[in-house]
């Protein structure tokens, strides 16, 4: 069951990682849809829950999906540790940093990196 939780004032719906896969763009409107309804900022979504599709640049499952979230204006964020997949990907390695750059779409290896990226500036 997803769980809404605040993360330093910002809303997450964070979804656990037995839950079904994320094939596309149906599935993520069905998050964003999710998310929206419960009041989230951001959903995050464990790597357990993409399949390896995602992280094979070339399926386009990941530039659907990540659009889905841009268009609806929703934060996405990759939790979890996917150092495997990006060993074997130099275009998947500059997504994920160009992603990372950016306030729509984080890949972050645990928790608390996610909650660092929530963390106000002094």
């Amino acid at each position: 069951m997803n769980t809404l939780r605040d993360i330093h004032g910002t809303s997450v719906l964070v979804c656990p990682p037995d839950g079904p896969a994320l094939l596309g763009e149906r599935d993520a409107t069905d998050l964003i849809g999710e998310g929206s309804y419960s009041g989230a900022a951001w959903v995050a979504v464990p790597v357990e829950r993409f399949t390896e599709d995602f992280f094979r640049l070339s399926t386009r499952v990941a530039g659907d999906i990540v659009q889905k979230f841009a268009q609806y204006r929703m934060g996405l964020v990759v939790l979890g540790d996917i150092s495997a997949h990006l060993e074997g990907s130099s275009a998947l390695r500059d997504f994920v940093r160009e992603c990372n750059r950016g306030g729509q779409i984080w890949f972050v290896p645990d928790a608390e990196a996610l909650a660092a990226r929530f963390t106000p500036a002094d």
